[in-house]
């Protein structure tokens, strides 16, 4: 049996009539930029993560630009970010003219260690920007503190955390800002891209919503320096369909994981950590091992599929080569770009498939 890491096609199939059925009313409606459909899943989706206003954006990294630019940082600024993680979010504060600053994660939850977030604010600091990796909430709670005592924002990047909660509470309104990505391989994916910022700002909503509308609220009449970053209605009725399912296929994914924490125990990998205070959406499950490549290669043979989260940290990537952070900068964020295997933990998977990922990795890590 051939185990494929994901499986989008069956996120299709399982739900083809409704969602035949909604592309055909969003087609028939004649509203293929805005219209009821956008808002009637902005109105869904921003009630289904605890916050007021949900603005849609064409993808996820136009949700941090927008939401970086719409409370003020641009030029000048300093925005604090994980060393490790996948590079949009570093671009994000680079397209807002803003300056990255690179600080490492806790090694075990791969996230952006709290403890080390002061000793990187300067006079220049403007906001610190979490990811919630692999679904795994950041610790909100320590960075909304630093942030209050040093008057920063927080922005999160939640792009792989769609129904994942944060002490109890669904991750979504705690920063002034959480940006979602609705790429088709996300918990809550569309059919392309798609994306969205949710708040619980009136004001910083209004903003987002007109800079992504070529900074305008009146069709001609520009007041500010926008761009054209709206998510598409089409997508909103594919997505609108989904959301429905979401709990009981992060549901699937929390099953799968449990028994992956279970089954591989022993083995000799370094398995994901879970903070008492978080409920992951287990986007992925991600383990460790110093023999990785080896390791991905015989699960290859095996007929599962895995892939690596990510490869190369942002500060050895060509395109921040002018940062000057050579090799041993960060090397939390080296040493877990050099060990990270992702494993298959999609809704669809069924049982036997996850029984024959286990098999294969304590062959291999025998």
């Amino acid at each position: 049996m051939k185990v494929p890491f994901l499986d989008l096609g069956e996120a299709y199939r399982a739900l083809k009539d409704d969602i035949d059925a909604a592309v055909a009313r969003a087609l028939a409606s004649g509203w293929y930029v805005g219209g009821p459909e956008l808002t009637a899943f902005e109105q869904a989706y921003g009630g289904s993560v605890g916050a007021r206003h949900c603005v849609g954006v064409a993808n996820g990294l136009d949700g941090l630009h927008l939401a970086l630019r719409a409370l003020g940082i641009g030029p000048g600024d300093e925005v604090i970010t994980a060393s490790n993680g996948y590079i949009a979010t570093v671009l994000a504060i680079s397209m807002a003219g803003a300056t990255p600053v690179l600080v490492e994660p806790d090694p075990l939850t791969h996230n952006l260690d709290p403890a080390r977030v002061t000793d990187a604010i300067t006079s220049r600091t403007k906001a610190i920007l979490p990811t919630h990796l692999y679904g795994l909430p950041a610790d909100l709670d320590p960075l909304l503190e630093v942030g209050r005592q040093h008057g920063l924002k927080l922005i999160e990047d939640a792009a792989q955390a769609h129904g994942a909660r944060y002490k109890g509470k669904p991750v979504g309104a705690h920063g002034d800002a959480v940006c979602w990505s609705f790429y088709p391989s996300k918990n809550l994916g569309a059919l392309g891209d798609a994306g969205a910022v949710t708040t619980d700002d009136p004001e910083l909503a209004d903003r987002i919503r007109t800079l992504g509308n070529y900074g305008s609220h009146q069709r001609y009449v520009n007041e500010v320096r926008g761009v054209n970053s709206r998510l598409d209605p089409l997508q909103a009725a594919v997505l609108g369909v989904k959301l429905a399912h979401l709990e009981e296929w992060n549901a699937r994914r929390q099953e799968t994981a449990a028994y992956y924490l279970e089954a591989l125990a022993d083995c000799d990998l370094v398995l994901p950590t879970v903070p008492e205070w978080a409920d992951p959406a287990w986007h992925l499950f991600v383990v460790r091992s110093a023999r990785r490549d080896a390791l991905q290669a015989s699960l290859a043979e095996a007929g599962v599929q895995t892939l690596i989260h990510y490869p190369i940290p942002p500060h050895r990537q060509e395109a921040y080569a002018d940062l000057g952070l050579g090799a041993g900068a960060f090397p939390i964020a080296e040493q877990l770009a050099g060990e990270v295997l992702s494993l298959p933990i999609g809704p669809h998977l069924i049982r036997e498939q996850a029984e024959q990922v286990v098999s294969a990795v304590r062959k291999a890590a025998a």
